[in-house]
């Protein structure tokens, strides 16, 4: 995550929001332990140099979220105060990254906010932005690390949410790209897809984690393809590592920060 903050900086500048009071805050997901220990990536461009970048977390931090924005918020008054010798009202972009619209994306996240802005008051404006899962950039993303290993059929292993039509932007994906979703924690599984493939004759199957970084979810994905592998001996299973900290998932995080979310789409 680190490695994407460090991108997203020197990005920004150059993403035409130099005359725009923006921070912006958001939540990256860090894909461990069922999606809870949520990462809030926050960046904000004032009109002063350099742009300001923090991080936060939804979970797992001795501070609510809310509070944590609160201090950022405070960072970024202080920044405006020292570049312009006033304090002048901004805003602060809420970018989650997160690949599924589920629970902490529509529910946990905009109640932290609220939360803050009663505390803020009028002199930061807090803005959501959309969901980093909901770029449209983000199928040729995945067909990138598709392309990289050669195989008869591919399945997208996402975490899956059980808030309803939450993982319709997979079952979207997948469409586009022609291959088989399977689910973490709902169904249908990755042994059940397996199934299905090894009884149409497919032996070499790719599987991607639709994860944007590796953690405790996806250590357990590659134990537990290990273990499957032994379960059907006659496929070849290609695990492929997650999305990961690319200069091309910046360019899509950068894309949301810009135009009030509308970006470059």
């Amino acid at each position: 995550m680190d490695a994407l903050a460090e991108r997203f900086v020197q990005k920004i500048p150059y993403a035409g929001l130099h005359s725009l009071a923006t921070g912006s805050e958001g939540a990256i997901a860090n894909d461990q332990s069922d999606f809870t220990t949520a990462p809030l990536h926050a960046t904000a461009t004032i009109e002063c140099e350099p742009p300001l970048v923090g991080t936060a977390f939804l979970e797992c931090h001795p501070l609510p979220l809310h509070q944590q924005i609160e201090q950022f918020s405070d960072r970024v008054k202080s920044a405006t105060t020292a570049s312009n010798g006033s304090a002048k009202p901004c805003k602060i972009a809420i970018l989650p990254l997160f690949l599924l619209p589920g629970v902490h994306v529509m529910d946990d996240i905009p109640q932290e906010m609220a939360l803050a802005q009663q505390a803020l008051g009028d002199a930061i404006e807090l803005d959501l932005r959309p969901a980093i899962g909901s770029h449209p950039g983000l199928h040729r993303l995945v067909t990138e690390c598709m392309a990289k290993q050669p195989v008869e059929a591919w399945i997208v292993l996402a975490h899956g949410s059980r808030r309803p039509n939450s993982n319709q932007p997979v079952e979207d994906l997948a469409e586009r790209l022609g291959t088989l979703t399977a689910y973490w924690s709902v169904p249908p599984s990755l042994e059940s897809r397996l199934q299905e493939l090894s009884q149409l004759g497919i032996r070499q199957i790719g599987i991607l984690p639709y994860f944007l970084f590796a953690g405790g979810i996806t250590d357990a994905i590659a134990q537990a393809v290990a273990m499957l592998s032994q379960q059907f001996p006659t496929l070849k299973l290609h695990l492929a590592p997650p999305l990961a900290a690319s200069s091309e998932l910046t360019d899509l995080l950068v894309d949301l920060a810009q135009d009030e979310g509308e970006g470059k789409r």
